[in-house]
């Protein structure tokens, strides 16, 4: 089989605020962690929560609203791929997680005039090639 899939689906919290910096190059990108929680009963039938870290880097315009609209505690749906990042100086592993390419923030707005809750738009990264890496 010669094709393969690398895509991540995830709905969770950030753990922290968003840092956004920027390459030399000056594109944008952006970290965070997010928290994903399953529940279930043990053997004993006592229910466990587990949660899991993801750590997650987003690129240029993305980064940018990521930066803008998000903090620590903002609830998110977000599509991506598993990427890892080398140094391109001594080709060593310095960080694996997951690249964003899409987002829907989850978290609800303030009420508007009409009384109805809306959430924010969804957002996606019109850009597929990170030439430039932040090391």
């Amino acid at each position: 089989m010669a094709r393969s899939l690398n895509k991540v689906m995830l709905i969770g919290n950030l753990g922290r605020d968003p840092e956004v910096k920027y390459t030399e190059k000056g594109d944008a990108y952006c970290r965070f962690s997010l928290a994903t929680s399953e529940t279930f009963k043990n053997s004993e039938g006592k229910e466990i929560e587990r949660t899991e870290w993801h750590n997650v880097t987003a690129w240029r315009k993305l980064a940018e609203i990521c930066g803008q609209y998000l903090k620590k505690g903002s609830k998110l749906y977000m599509e991506g791929r598993i990427r890892t990042y080398v140094d391109p100086k001594d080709n060593t592993k310095k960080y694996t997680g997951i690249e964003m390419t899409e987002m829907l923030m989850l978290d609800r707005k303030e009420q508007n005039q009409g009384g109805q809750d809306s959430t924010a738009g969804q957002v996606k990264d019109e850009s597929s090639q990170n030439d430039d890496l932040p090391f």
